[in-house]
């Protein structure tokens, strides 16, 4: 069985007509008129036409059946491509048993539990394959960027020995005889990390234990995480909003086709991004009706109302310290707000951020305050004692902000094989 290609179809043009190729895909479409055949075969990067004459086909090749085609370069009159394949020869590689689970083209619509139960064959629809495509993308501009930036990349544990960051929302497992979590974020390896390395960056999968059920959560997930030695919490905050202007630049400018298929008009955010402080929030909200409190957190529908104010991208920054985890580092000037942020786009949370303590004293009167077990902590505790420089960082989404590059509201979409309260396989 040959198995080679001499091209992608992406590659072929009519500038090489009369040229003997072979090329390998699935059938997408297949006409029989009289004695001839017409076949249209896509790869992952094009589609072809390809014209079956005085050479067997057998009857019950199916759509979707992987194929190879031996043949020459022709002229077309068919509107909807520059050139055909005239075929010498034609290998059945393997066929498509139907009926299909789904319908791969989409002329028959199909519900998200189906095609992500076919997700496979899901990615033959161009639809789906351009939001894969552009996710390639979006990952290459993003270590690319940072890089740049000299952030070296890490690789921190996914099995962890206790519940850090004082989260209840953790996976637990055996692991040997001894109690084991999954990691829901790399906040503490990476702060001790900025000890050596000073900029650290890591993208990676975590896990969240949480029950929820909205288009917006996962139970495992992919994070873009940073931190930073010597940098202060709008220090990150200009690197952040310099990342996500440069990931959409180069989605803007490399995925013009896959934006195409998508019909996604996409714009590069324009700089700067606003910062909204919490306080500036509340008086926000008062104006509308919805008083609240400092300490409050800020629901859906309050985001959804300051984002109305704020269209596009926004920081909300300056948060109670109630609300932030123990490692967020206060103001100077007034111990109750804290030196964070969160970046939004309308109501949707992308980021989250701020600078961190590193004196050792105050992190341990810390997690004392918040009622957390030290003895949890003693390993991240020792690596404060060895000298850890002043240090800012955050954490983003990947699916969340892939959702706000194509266009859609549900991360399910984004995301290959997604992993929720209710799914588990394929």
């Amino acid at each position: 069985m040959r198995l080679k290609k001499t091209h992608d179809i992406g590659q072929l043009s009519l500038d090489a007509k009369d040229h003997q190729v072979v090329i390998g895909g699935w059938i997408e479409d297949l006409r029989k008129l009289g004695k001839i055949t017409f076949l249209t075969v896509r790869d992952v990067t094009g589609l072809a036409q390809v014209i079956v004459k005085d050479i067997p086909l057998p009857e019950d090749l199916t759509r979707q059946s992987v194929v190879l085609v031996n043949g020459i370069i022709q002229s077309t009159k068919a509107r909807d491509f520059a050139f055909e394949i005239k075929t010498d020869s034609i290998e059945i590689i393997t066929k498509a048993k139907h009926p299909l689970p789904i319908d791969p083209i989409g002329r028959l619509e199909s519900n998200i539990d189906n095609r992500l139960n076919a997700r496979a064959l899901d990615l033959r629809n161009q639809r789906v394959a351009a939001i894969f495509k552009i996710r390639h993308r979006v990952l290459e501009s993003l270590r690319k960027t940072l890089s740049e930036k000299k952030f070296i990349e890490i690789t921190t544990p996914k099995i962890i020995g206790s519940a850090s960051e004082g989260g209840a929302n953790l996976f637990s497992l055996e692991y040997f005889g001894k109690k084991a979590y999954l990691a829901q974020s790399p906040q503490l390896y990476k702060e001790q990390l900025t000890i050596g390395l000073e900029r650290v960056f890591e993208i990676a999968s975590f896990y969240r234990a949480e029950k929820s059920h909205t288009g917006r959560h996962l139970s495992e997930f992919t994070s873009i995480d940073i931190e930073a030695a010597f940098m202060d919490y709008t220090d990150v905050m200009e690197v952040l909003e310099e990342l996500v202007v440069s990931v959409f630049r180069d989605v803007v400018q490399n995925c013009k086709d896959e934006l195409k298929i998508l019909e996604r008009d996409l714009a590069v955010p324009k700089q700067p991004f606003a910062r909204i402080t919490y306080s500036r929030a509340l008086d926000e909200l008062a104006k509308s009706g919805t008083v609240l409190r400092f300490g409050d957190d800020l629901l859906d529908s309050h985001l959804k109302a300051i984002g109305s104010n704020h269209p596009g991208f926004f920081f909300l920054m300056d948060w109670p310290m109630s609300l932030k985890p123990f490692y967020i580092h206060e103001k100077d000037e007034d111990s109750k707000v804290s030196r964070s942020f969160d970046l939004q786009f309308g109501y949707l949370e992308l980021s989250s951020g701020g600078r961190r303590l590193h004196d050792p004293a105050k992190l341990r009167a810390r997690l004392e305050e918040q009622g957390l077990n030290l003895s949890s902590f003693e390993d991240h505790l020792r690596s404060f004692e060895w000298g850890m420089p002043p240090h800012s960082g955050w954490g983003m989404g990947l699916e969340r902000l892939m959702t706000v590059i194509v266009g859609i509201d549900n991360v399910r979409e984004v995301v290959l094989y997604p992993r929720d309260p209710e799914r588990l396989f394929p």
